[in-house]
């Protein structure tokens, strides 16, 4: 193959970049571990869904169609068989097999779980990176398929558009949550008191239902109301200047930067995590992720050459 059919065609070398295989591959495995922690963490959850009552159903998204519960057997086996296939996903083993597999088995849950009257749009980010690594070459590099390969492939833009892709499902996200604010509160929230009395009113109701998740920040905040019109303006600011992040490199990752500490905010004046987001993980499209990699490739190679000088010596 010669370097140039590495490369797209001119016009769409925006949408389909030239990447490293390691990158794709280190996404691949920080998603899937999130996957396999997050949903091992929320099996109960899931699995309470089975078992609620039938007339408090109403299927969302793709499972529209349904017009009742699934049998609690046949719901409680899908989610079971999500949690090899989110294995099978971290490891990159049977890949282009299992990968599809487990977005669909990971889809399935989590659009069930939502028909229940209460939609986590929190999770939605998440899952349409699983979605889109599934359909990509994510096992090239760094996974057990890819231990039956003579050598890493080289950089290509088969890699490159998964990853410009999940930058922009990124960037899209927060600047739909922009138009949200503003179509719902006016332009006004730019001046801090539709978030004061937000924050107030969840803060109020948590502790009037006696729940320890409540933020005692906010208690001290809520007299100053300059403070919300900086994080009103600030929240205001990134959501809608969202798709700059996409001009440069580096003006993407200071927008990740920002937007992490956002949801840092978001916990301190309202005790409320978004795990995913909260993780890091969200933004690493953003990043050279690879030179984790290369890190813990040197790291474990002068590692070695200690411990066989040691040998020597001793």
């Amino acid at each position: 193959m010669t370097s140039a059919s590495t490369e797209a065609p001119a016009g769409l070398r925006f949408w389909f970049p030239k990447l490293p295989a390691e990158r794709l591959g280190m996404l691949r495995v920080l998603v899937g571990f999130y996957s396999v922690v997050y949903f091992l963490a929320r099996m109960p959850y899931w699995l309470s869904c089975a078992t609620r009552r039938p007339e408090q159903f109403d299927p969302v998204g793709p499972l529209f169609w349904m017009s009742a519960p699934l049998d609690p057997w046949l719901y409680r086996s899908l989610v079971f068989l999500t949690v090899p296939a989110a294995v099978a996903f971290f490891l990159g083993f049977r890949y282009r097999l299992l990968a599809p597999v487990f977005a669909l088995l990971l889809s399935t849950v989590l659009t069930y779980a939502n028909s229940w009257g209460t939609v986590l749009h929190t999770e939605n980010l998440w899952l349409v990176h699983a979605v889109i690594l599934s359909l990509a070459p994510a096992a090239d590099a760094v996974s057990l398929d890819a231990r039956r390969l003579a050598s890493v492939p080289e950089p290509h833009f088969r890699y490159g558009w998964a990853v410009r892709l999940m930058c922009w499902v990124a960037v899209c996200a927060y600047f739909v949550a922009g138009v949200a604010k503003v179509k719902n509160a006016g332009w006004v929230f730019i001046e801090g008191e539709s978030l004061r009395n937000y924050v107030a009113l969840d803060n109020v109701r948590k502790l009037e239902l006696g729940s320890p998740y409540y933020s005692p920040l906010a208690v001290l905040l809520l007299g100053h109301t300059g403070v919300f019109g900086v994080l009103a303006a600030g929240s205001l600011l990134l959501e809608l200047g969202a798709p700059l992040a996409m001009l440069r490199p580096a003006i993407g990752k200071v927008w990740s930067v920002m937007m992490w500490s956002f949801h840092l905010g978001v916990l301190a004046l309202m005790a409320i995590g978004f795990f995913y987001p909260l993780t890091f993980i969200a933004y690493t499209p953003f990043f050279r992720v690879e030179r984790l990699l290369r890190f813990v490739r040197k790291r474990s190679v002068e590692a070695s050459a200690g411990t066989a000088a040691s040998q020597v010596a001793g």
